[in-house]
């Protein structure tokens, strides 16, 4: 029988590499129109919730008090998925996972303005190291005009915002329902894409496509699981697994090969995160502390 932080560790695992598989076939899909790739991650995504909403919510699932804020998490969500597949199929795909490990970065700069909180001289530190690291990795974008390079910034800002609506919805609002309602709005947007153009897929694209709502929707699930079971300082670290499967998926298929300003910018995006990730572990364990001597 597994210990609750092993469990937390598999969970953390299994989500990274369905994340990880999710961003290959993304990559892969560049044939496709983006807003019918839309389609697959977000209708086979309502597919696999419905096998977990619990059976006295089967009646009422969809009632929920907070619709605005879901609203807001569904537009930013948006913005980031669709950032984060254009980047996908525009850059390399360590370079896109490098990039994306900034999100945390951005959530401490939100949280100061969206949620008063007080951000102290090391997580200011982080930022500045993870900012610092961003502007190595895109560099070249940056020299040679590469608008596309953008596009992963655009996906952290997107996440970050969508970390501080989940952290609101989280107080009342079940896992399953936060994301069923994004599946719901990704697929909804991608019915307006149809004029532009969309490709009757092959029978084994067809199921390459739907693995990516698949994929998706399970990993997010999974992520959840896993900071459910585990504390956050002990998962956390495994999440850059992520790079490391990027960097083999991209040579293996692609015949991608980071550069070494990529290397050097993602080590420095890590350290800035985890430096983060430390320190509201400890203002967090220093808040539980003078509540129980209280």
């Amino acid at each position: 029988m597994l210990s609750k932080n092993q469990l937390g560790f598999l969970y953390m695992f299994m989500s990274i590499c369905a994340f990880s598989l999710m961003d290959v076939i993304v990559k892969w899909s560049v044939n496709y129109p983006i807003g019918q790739v839309l389609f697959f991650r977000g209708f086979f995504g309502i597919i696999f919730y419905f096998f977990v909403i619990p059976r006295d919510r089967l009646h009422n699932f969809y009632q929920t008090r907070r619709a605005g804020l879901h609203l807001l998490r569904c537009l930013s969500g948006l913005i980031a998925l669709v950032a984060i597949f254009i980047a996908l199929r525009k850059l390399p795909l360590a370079t896109v996972v490098s990039i994306s490990f900034a999100a945390p970065i951005f959530t401490t700069i939100f949280s100061i303005f969206l949620l008063s909180e007080k951000v102290g001289v090391f997580r200011w530190l982080a930022v500045m190291i993870g900012f610092i690291g961003i502007l190595i990795i895109t560099e070249p974008g940056i020299s040679e005009l590469n608008i596309y390079y953008i596009f992963p910034i655009i996906f952290c800002l997107g996440l970050s915002y969508v970390a501080i609506t989940i952290r609101q919805l989280s107080s009342t609002e079940p896992v399953w329902l936060i994301s069923f309602y994004f599946s719901l709005s990704i697929t909804i947007l991608s019915f307006f894409t149809i004029p532009q153009g969309w490709i009757i897929p092959s029978f084994e694209d067809f199921v390459l496509l739907s693995f990516i709502g698949l994929f998706g929707g399970v990993a997010n699930l999974w992520l959840s699981q896993s900071y459910k079971y585990s504390e956050v300082s002990l998962v956390t670290p495994l999440k850059y697994l992520a790079l490391v499967f990027a960097i083999l998926f991209g040579y293996l298929i692609w015949g991608e090969i980071p550069t070494i300003k990529t290397l050097i910018g993602a080590f420095l995006v890590i350290i800035s995160t985890l430096i983060i990730f430390r320190r509201e572990i400890y203002n967090k364990k220093i808040i539980t502390s003078k509540t129980i001597n209280d």
